[in-house]
This record gives C-alpha cells, structure tokens and sequence, in this order.
C-alpha cells in the first residue's frame, strides 16, 4: 500500500471531446463523441520545444481510459504512478493517452468488428494522428507504445501483431489468450443466464430435447431472441450481478470474434443455446487467440522494439496457461519479449506496471 501523499509536481491531465468519424454510426449507437484524456509530465510545461514518447492505456472489459485515472484509496491512479515512477527516475517523461472504448456489449477488445465498431481503426487512424497534432509528441512508431491489461492487454498483444506500423513497443498484463481456457468455461453460466429470457418460460416436467435443440437458427449459433431481451434487462439495471457481466462479456466476445450481419444482434455464439452443444462456430474465435497469430505476424513482432507480458499464476480465468503458451510461440518464433510471472491472480495489478511503464520508456526514449 501506498500513503496518499504526493513528494513532487503531478503533471497535467487533460480532458478533451474528439468526434469520430470511425464510431459513427455504429451498430450498437454508442456515442461517436468521446472524452478523451491524456495526461502530461510535469516536464511538458518547462518551456522549450521538447518531445515526449506516448504510451496509450488500454483498460480491460468494462472500463474506460478515464477510471484509471480516479483517485485510489491507498494506491497510485495512472497518472500518479508515472509521476511517482518519473521522480523516482525508473523512467523518463512521456505523455499518456487514456481513450475511451466502451460500448453497450461493456466494452471491446480494441479490434474491427462489424458487430461492434471498427475500434481499432479509431485508435490508430483518428486518436494517433490526433494526439500528434494537438501534443508535443515523438510522432512516430519508434516512440509510440499501448499497454493494458485482460482486454486491455489482449488489445496491446494483437495491436503489435496487427499494427506494427503505429506501435513500437507493447505491454500485456493478463491478455486474453488460449481461449478454450479462458473462455469455454464460462459458457455453461452464460447459457443458464440466457435461459431466463427464453420463450416460452420453462416448466417441470416432460422435456422435448430434440424439438427444442432444433429451433430455428440454434445449431448456426444464431439467437432466438433471449439474448436480445438478456441485454434489454441488463441495460435497465443500476447494479448488474457478476454472472450477468460474464454472460454480456461473453456475448462481446462473440460479437467480437464472430461479427454476422446477417444473424440477429450482428453476431453468432459457438453454442448452441439451447442444448449447449457446439455449433461449430469455435473456429472464428480461434482465429483471433493470439497464441494462433504469432506466426503469422511473426515479421510484425520482430520489427518491435520491446514486448512485455506478465501473468499471475493464479489467475482464476486461468490466463496464466495462456500467457505461457504465448511466450513460449514468442520464443519458438525468435521473437524477443520479456514475460514474467508473480504471485497473485487476475484483479488488482495495477502495480504490475512499476514494471511495465519503464520496460515502454526504455524501449520507446
């Protein structure tokens, strides 16, 4: 724990709107104007023409640039801990973007998606270009990294696979990786959410399994209308239970990785609803694990100039195995990258990044 007492100068955040043109019109009508944080060192306003490097944060499923940087009971807000990490001279100054990439599914996995919104397009072709006209920045991928962590490092893994020509450097804290781990699992309780919203409400006694494993559009994944009315519910709440946010996470991945135009809500689920058998969807998310990838974005990787991954060991979405599988595809691959392991599980490492924000500076100076 840290006492909340500030030893030096803060920095500047700032808060500005930007309007998208990527996010307009949207499938799911999430505003297109956006708040848009981005916090300075104390360094920025000493005068001169000095340039900084830019890291941008990418918060994990549910979240928004701007909450990381709320006050924390005990602890250092990101802001804080680049100040602190900065006058504590683990690193050099750089200026910090903190975008916001909520939607109605709780978030994103800062990827395109027909399903959801082409978020990572917004990142790299409106808020990149965006931030280097208004800011003193080093404007080029040899200066310029994201980091995040769980969806948030997910995105840092895949945007240094995918968009290489943007990011010189990436840090990835409990990235989704190794999906039949971290995703399959949860299925089961994301079924028996929908199945409260199913048509016509169940009754004891004789079950017709056949007849109802075959409704129309089950087997291809599609919805038959519970998962509709599962998101009208959940959008009415103020508090929403934990197994209804890992059901509304799970349907994100699946409009995610699964974007149909064609199937209700734009997107497909690998299960059946209603019986819960596969449906043979599975090899899209697959696609998109970036275990699968490393391959394939083998000259990507390597043009980097740093990779950071870390993972506790006993994190309950199991992304450890992932993390590992990962890191060892990096190494088969030749790809250099630092991947570390620690006690602790899956919520609360922020303090990872007294870690990771000097691996970035160090990578990007």
């Amino acid at each position: 724990m840290a006492l909340k007492r500030p030893k030096g100068p803060a920095g500047t955040l700032l808060v500005l709107e930007h309007d998208s043109k990527i996010l307009k019109d949207n499938p799911w009508r999430d505003a297109h104007v956006r708040k848009l944080g981005v916090w300075l060192p104390p360094q920025y306003d000493e005068g001169g023409k000095r340039r900084f490097p830019v890291l941008y944060d990418l918060v994990g499923f549910t979240g928004s640039g701007l909450a990381h940087a709320n006050w924390r009971p005990f602890g250092d807000n990101v802001p804080e801990r680049a100040a602190r990490l900065i006058r504590e001279q683990k690193m050099g100054p750089v200026i910090i973007v903190l975008p916001d990439c909520f939607t109605a599914l709780g978030g994103n996995q800062y990827v395109n998606s027909a399903a959801i919104g082409d978020y990572a397009d917004y990142l790299t072709r409106e808020i990149v270009p965006f931030v280097d006209r208004e800011f003193r920045t080093l404007a080029a991928r040899e200066h310029r990294g994201c980091f995040g962590k769980s969806s948030g490092g997910y995105g840092a893994i895949l945007h240094g696979m995918k968009y290489a020509r943007t990011w010189g450097a990436v840090a990835d804290h409990s990235g989704d990786a190794y999906f039949h781990f971290v995703y399959w699992h949860d299925w089961p309780n994301t079924l028996n959410e929908l199945a409260k919203h199913r048509t016509p409400k169940r009754k004891a006694g004789r079950y017709d399994a056949l007849r109802e494993s075959r409704r129309k559009g089950l087997a291809e994944g599609k919805d038959d209308g519970r998962i509709r009315r599962f998101l009208r519910e959940v959008w009415k709440k103020e508090k929403v239970p934990a197994k209804e946010v890992m059901c509304i996470m799970n349907l994100c991945m699946a409009a995610t990785y699964d974007p149909d135009p064609r199937a209700p809500n734009g997107f497909r689920v690998p299960f059946n609803l209603e019986s819960g058998e596969p449906t043979g969807r599975w090899p899209k998310w697959r696609a998109h694990d970036p275990i699968n990838l490393v391959e394939r974005y083998r000259k990507n990787l390597k043009s980097l100039r740093g990779i950071y991954i870390d993972c506790g060991w006993r994190d309950q979405f199991h992304i450890h195995y992932g993390s590992r599988i990962l890191a060892a595809r990096l190494a088969a691959a030749g790809i250099r990258h630092e991947y570390q392991e620690f006690d602790d599980d899956h919520s609360d490492v922020d303090y990872r990044m007294d870690i990771s924000l000097p691996f970035l500076y160090r990578a990007l100076k």
